[in-house]
């Protein structure tokens, strides 16, 4: 996996494709690069793919967390992938952001808004930030410390892939049938990837979530957020609640919000095939 420079950190990345069109492809928490292997190989040459690791995921460096996990806040991943294009001497691009991926996306759009052109999102953490319950925040800590408890926990952000009769709490959540080899290997690779995240990831991404959703300063940005945004979100997502959806894509000048009723949180794993089709037809004209 290719490696940058970002300032002192080492920032990894895949990549797929060498046109002229660029777009930089951010990924959720407790996640990597890995999370886009089902769809890379769907999407045309035409389209320069690149899929940026995070600090503290996947093989970016993982810096020690400050106490108060400033070092691990929106903005400051915001800058590291602004630091990534800079390394490497992309001026202007496409952005899509999954779930987290999505708030880092609009910090970054604050940051530098005359860098990026279309921008695709994927259930992702709206401008305004995110409380979680106590209760996912307890998953959270679960999680970490146990991996039947990642698998599990992971299963509901893409529950199409499960039998719906497993994903109750007490049992550990069964394969569909309908779940392709793939998807299953995957899947079960994107659980030992959890196994090496940063502290400042597990801990600090829901801590610096809150403070976004009590500040609201940079929701108070999105009237300014002009660029073109398509928002995807499906119905069954456990993580991100519907109404944050449909109040980011009112107060964006420029959104149009797409709703699908048997997809979970992470289509790009769950449906790989239609995802890597709205992909390709909303950036192909970039």
């Amino acid at each position: 996996m290719p490696i940058a420079k970002v300032g002192d950190l080492n920032i990894s990345y895949i990549e797929h494709g060498s046109g002229e069109s660029a777009v930089l492809a951010v990924h959720g928490n407790l996640g990597c690069a890995d999370w886009l292997d089902l769809v890379m190989p769907l999407l045309p040459g035409s389209i320069r793919v690149i899929a940026a690791e995070w600090r503290g995921c996947g093989g970016s460096d993982k810096p020690e967390p400050a106490k108060d996990y400033s070092n691990y806040s929106m903005n400051t991943h915001a800058r590291d992938m602004l630091g990534l294009l800079d390394a490497l001497g992309i001026d202007r691009c496409g952005l899509y952001g999954h779930s987290t991926g999505g708030i880092i996306v609009s910090h970054m759009l604050a940051l530098a808004p005359g860098r990026f052109g279309k921008v695709l999102m994927l259930d992702p953490v709206s401008p305004m930030g995110l409380q979680l319950a106590p209760g996912q925040i307890g998953v959270l800590t679960q999680m970490k410390n146990d991996r039947d408890m990642a698998f599990a926990g992971l299963a509901s952000a893409a529950p199409t892939l499960f039998r719906p009769e497993t994903m109750v709490a007490g049992q550990m959540p069964q394969y569909a049938d309908a779940t392709a080899p793939a998807q299953r290997e995957l899947f079960e690779r994107l659980i030992e990837k959890t196994r090496i995240l940063s502290d400042g990831i597990w801990f600090g991404t829901p801590h610096n979530l809150a403070l976004e959703w009590e500040s609201g300063a940079l929701a108070g940005k999105m009237p300014s957020m002009t660029q073109e945004h398509l928002v995807l979100y499906g119905k069954l997502d456990y993580w991100i609640p519907r109404d944050h959806i449909d109040e980011m894509a009112k107060r964006l000048p420029n959104c149009r919000l797409e709703v699908f009723p048997y997809v979970g949180h992470s289509m790009n794993l769950e449906v790989p095939l239609l995802f890597a089709r709205i992909f390709t037809d909303y950036f192909r004209a970039y």
